[in-house]
């Protein structure tokens, strides 16, 4: 078993063999030999134990790591049709966003490709704003996060708490970093008008930080410690509605608002978007599951009007869980669902 100055010993090779930023490692190293000295000290074991998590943090960000970007409109388009039906408008601008991040980057003005206006998508529940902001960073060729901001009353959720409370822990946003290992990664922003009355005015300034390229190249969070560039992630936020977002937020955001689907476009997407990938990931071959043009009428509108898309998406991952264990029984190969047999399948 390795003595407390081998374990320290090994800290300190694994620091230097890191990629951080001088100062940083500097820093750290200095610490390390201050623990050093402590060995026969009753506080070294959780100095130790403190100094270890942190460095497993701080060891674990992406400080030089990132994806090239796929600026190509064509490429963009593709990705966009492929997992989204109509919306029109709201293609046409993110190819116009992508097309300024392309013009900026060929005039070689780095510091300023990030400096896009952001997009905010307004819209009901289920109307697609999460999957079109993970569809960005698919046509761009980026890592993707989500941030919820439902029921979140603190900002130390988003900036961590500082590492003199034992229970310590960096913030969503160095979470993000880490679990995408990309420093120019697409972070959604999510719901940001949901947080709590109690904490949204210094949640909002938080988002003030992130959302500002002259203020988010220098984030810090409390637990890192330590200036974190975030001028090359690209944020994307949604909301249900900009009341209760702060006018300072809403300066550094470009609402765009995503409609209501009608009976038709929730057939079609249900049809030649959600039933194949649904299929797809219950395992069911590519005919195990059919449904007639009839049936899709009465699916849409189970309980009256919903403006987006959860409810279809519920019931078709129902019948197809219905149909995996119908087939596990061996009872069929395949099913076909009409209108005489739908409520097999449904309840």
């Amino acid at each position: 078993m390795a003595t407390a100055v081998e374990q320290v010993n090994e800290l300190i090779d694994s620091v230097k063999k890191a990629n951080l930023p001088k100062d940083l490692k500097d820093g750290v190293l200095r610490r390390l030999e201050q623990l050093t000295a402590l060995v026969e000290s009753p506080t070294f074991l959780p100095e130790f134990d403190g100094m270890s998590r942190y460095l497993e943090w701080v060891l674990a960000l992406p400080w030089d790591k990132g994806t090239k970007d796929i600026l190509d409109l064509e490429y963009a388009k593709k990705i966009l049709d492929k997992n989204h039906h109509g919306l029109e408008e709201l293609k046409t601008r993110v190819l116009e966003y992508v097309s300024v991040m392309k013009l900026k980057k060929e005039k070689g003005a780095k510091e300023e490709i990030m400096r896009a206006p952001i997009l905010c998508f307004v819209g009901l529940v289920g109307t697609g704003k999460t999957t079109i902001a993970s569809s960005i960073a698919e046509a761009m060729g980026r890592k993707f996060a989500r941030i919820p901001f439902g029921g979140m009353g603190d900002p130390l959720d988003l900036r961590g708490q500082s590492r003199m409370h034992s229970e310590a822990e960096p913030g969503k946003i160095v979470k993000a970093l880490r679990s995408t290992q990309s420093k120019n990664c697409v972070i959604l922003l999510d719901e940001i008008d949901r947080v709590t009355e109690q904490g949204r005015s210094s949640i909002m300034g938080v988002l003030v930080e992130l959302l500002d390229p002259k203020q988010n190249f220098q984030f810090v969070d409390h637990y890192i410690d330590y200036p974190i560039n975030l001028s090359e992630a690209l944020f994307i936020a949604t909301a249900n509605n900009t009341h209760s977002i702060s006018t300072a937020v809403l300066d550094r955001l470009e609402p765009i608002s995503m409609p209501s689907y009608t009976d038709i476009e929730k057939i079609t997407i249900g049809r030649d978007y959600m039933l194949p990938r649904i299929m797809k990931e219950t395992g069911l071959p590519e005919n195990g599951l059919t449904i007639e043009d009839d049936v899709w009428a009465q699916m849409v509108r189970p309980l009256g009007f919903d403006a987006g898309m959860r409810t279809l998406e519920r019931t078709i991952n129902q019948m197809a869980r219905r149909v995996a264990r119908m087939m596990v029984e061996g009872k069929s190969d395949s099913f076909n669902i009409s209108v005489e047999n739908l409520k097999q399948f449904i309840s």
